[in-house]
Parts: structure tokens; C-alpha cells; sequence
């Protein structure tokens, strides 16, 4: 029995899904069996500095910054288009903001952080992914961050969220763990 490998766009789908559901709930050892060793993430420079480096545990770290900061975090895959090596993956990101959410400079000092608020959110996200050897090789991301921010009630900000984020920052500057 000769068993057919799937086309080539449709392997290139179904890693681009994969990579966006090992943000959420992925192993350190599923971020080894989808990214690229030599990957980049377009988006990591308000990340924390170790997000900044190239492949699995660069990626990993992106994952774990956010887990960090949202709990019941998935992405929701609405569309996928693939061209060639090139994967376009529409998301509804959800999540429920229970721990500081640390910003970064470009040179890796912590810049703003947002205090829990408890709230929920779904934004729209597009990420674009581009594959080599079977594994995602490049991100880079269009997302609805002031969607974000006003469902986290972040935008407009008041007086006590600007306390709270204040002393967010202070604890997250003296104890920096991301």
C-alpha cells in the first residue's frame, strides 16, 4: 500500500496551526519539534531579553512570558492561507489578565507594566510564519493591541490603575523573572 505524503501547503498549514496552539499549552519539547533552530521572532523587542534570541528557546520564552501574564490563553484559528513556504494565520487571541504583564525597551529594560486586572479579552491577530525544513523558521505578527488594552481596561487608564502600575513595575524591576 503506497500511503501519499500530504502536499506541501497543506503540511505548511497544519505546522503554522500547530505553532500557534504550542503558545498556549506547548512543552518546551514541542517548541523543539516546530521551530527551526535558526528562528526568529520579528516581534519579540518589548518582549523580555531572553524572547530576543533565535529558535526554540527564544520562542519558548515568548510563551512562557505570556503564560505568565494570561491565563486560559489560546489562539482561536479562524483562516489559514499558505503560499509557498509562507503561512498567513488568522487568530482570535483570548486569555484572562491575572499576572503582571511586563513590557521591554529595545534594550531590555523593563519599560511599563500592567497591574492584573482579572478581565478578559479576545483580540484579532494575524501571524505570519515562514517555514524551512519543516519547521517555522521566521514570526512576525499584526496584532489589535489597543483592542487589548481598553478590554483590560489598561486604556483609558485611571488614577488607581496608574498606582497599581506603578508598583507593578516596581516589584517586577526589583524581582525580574521574565
Amino acid at each position: 500500500m503506497n500511503v501519499e505524503e500530504p502536499a506541501p501547503s497543506e503540511q505548511v498549514k497544519s505546522l503554522a496551526v500547530r505553532a500557534m496552539e504550542i503558545m498556549s499549552n506547548g512543552s518546551r519539547a514541542d517548541f523543539d519539534s516546530v521551530v527551526h533552530t535558526g528562528a526568529v521572532n520579528r516581534e519579540s523587542m518589548s518582549e523580555p531579553p531572553r524572547t530576543r534570541g533565535r529558535g526554540p528557546d527564544a520562542f519558548y520564552a515568548s510563551a512562557v512570558w505570556l503564560r505568565a501574564a494570561f491565563t486560559e490563553l489560546r489562539f482561536d484559528v479562524e483562516h489559514v492561507v499558505v503560499e509557498g513556504d509562507l503561512a498567513v494565520v488568522y487568530t482570535i487571541m483570548k486569555g484572562r489578565h491575572v499576572g503582571p504583564f511586563v513590557v521591554y525597551d529595545e534594550q531590555g529594560s523593563i519599560d511599563q507594566v500592567f497591574a492584573p486586572t482579572g478581565r478578559s479579552f479576545a483580540v484579532k491577530q494575524s501571524h505570519w510564519l515562514r517555514v524551512e525544513d519543516g519547521r517555522v523558521i521566521e514570526h512576525w505578527a499584526t496584532r489589535d493591541d489597543l483592542g487589548q488594552a481598553v478590554q483590560l481596561g489598561w486604556v483609558p487608564p485611571t488614577p488607581l490603575s496608574m498606582v497599581r502600575n506603578a508598583w507593578a513595575k516596581r516589584a517586577a524591576r526589583r524581582n525580574p523573572s521574565h
